[in-house]
């Protein structure tokens, strides 16, 4: 309905591109958050460039489980850098312009990345599941080829998908303001500015969210559910340990990654506040890439023992 009324009172408009209107017109305030999202981005960059780079070269590193948290990482990099340079950018030199096919590439390749990022997690999980419920058999399964084939499989999986979600919501009509209530282009604030009825175009757009994001979620979901009982089994209190900090680090990465994912994309549209949404935006587009490293290094010793080689004190 009230699309509707903004198609009646509106003439449609050939949009060519969007303002963001960030977080604040306080140059001062501007000046702030360029410095604290400046360091946020550094912070990022070196901590899973670092853990990338002992992953890669500490022969204690050569197993599945860091093969995949080195690309985790890698895949870090790449999702904050969609978004997280143009804010920087926009925050120095105070121009909030992005053309409607940057703000079409930003969205895509924001939702490639992060899709891509729920599929490998979801490797991860099941990585977990083989270690601890099927471990006479791990070397077998998880060998090189298949962990290089999963990772391909995560990336390749999730580009025409979101290609196809990018293009749905580029092919509605935009009319009134260019004004885009966000810190970049997402979801949510493209289909406040859409005109028309769009309904139907919002239930295509939330069922891919439910299935591209839930299902890997019910997938870990499942794969934990399974890898707990069988911890809860083992007759060694030293051994149950061992099994739950092998996984802990992991489970903390998926509850902050798809807790915030879920809450911005799947709570009520009536609960949908501008303030909140570019709140939980930072959250699972810095705070959680920036946290990873600390979250992997902190909660297990073969890391720690691989930094503190790399990175003589």
């Amino acid at each position: 309905m009230e699309h509707t009324e903004r198609m009646t009172t509106a003439n449609f408009t050939n949009v060519i591109g969007f303002i963001l209107l960030g977080f604040s017109d306080d140059p001062n305030l501007q000046g702030f958050l360029f410095g604290i999202f400046l360091i946020i981005y550094l912070s990022i960059l070196v901590g899973n460039g670092l853990i990338i780079v002992i992953t890669k070269t500490d022969s204690a590193l050569q197993t599945p489980m860091y093969f995949f948290l080195g690309n985790f990482s890698f895949l870090e990099i790449c999702y904050t850098s969609v978004t997280l340079p143009k804010m920087l950018m926009d925050l120095y030199t105070k121009n909030r312009y992005i053309s409607f096919l940057e703000c079409a590439v930003q969205l895509g390749f924001f939702l490639i990345f992060g899709l891509t990022e729920c599929f490998l997690l979801t490797v991860m999980a099941y990585d977990r599941y083989v270690t601890i419920c099927k471990p006479l058999y791990y070397s077998l399964i998880m060998n090189h080829n298949m962990c290089v084939c999963l990772v391909i499989a995560s990336c390749i999986g999730s580009i025409p998908g979101q290609i196809g979600q990018t293009c749905q919501i580029f092919s509605l009509p935009f009319c009134g303001s260019n004004k885009l209530n966000h810190a970049f282009c997402d979801i949510t604030p493209l289909l406040e500015v859409a005109c028309g009825d769009i309904s139907m175009n919002e239930y295509a757009i939330y069922a891919g969210v439910v299935l591209f994001g839930m299902a890997p979620f019910l997938l870990i979901l499942t794969s934990y559910v399974r890898i707990i009982t069988s911890i809860l089994k083992l007759q060694s209190a030293k051994g149950r340990h061992k099994a739950f900090s092998t996984c802990s680090s992991h489970l903390i990465t998926v509850s902050l990654f798809f807790g915030s994912g879920i809450i911005m994309y799947l709570r009520p549209k009536s609960t949908h506040f501008a303030g909140t949404d570019k709140v939980l935006s930072l959250f699972y587009n810095m705070v959680t890439p920036m946290f990873n490293p600390l979250i992997y290094s902190l909660r297990n010793r073969d890391v720690i023992v691989a930094m503190k080689k790399f990175l003589p004190v």
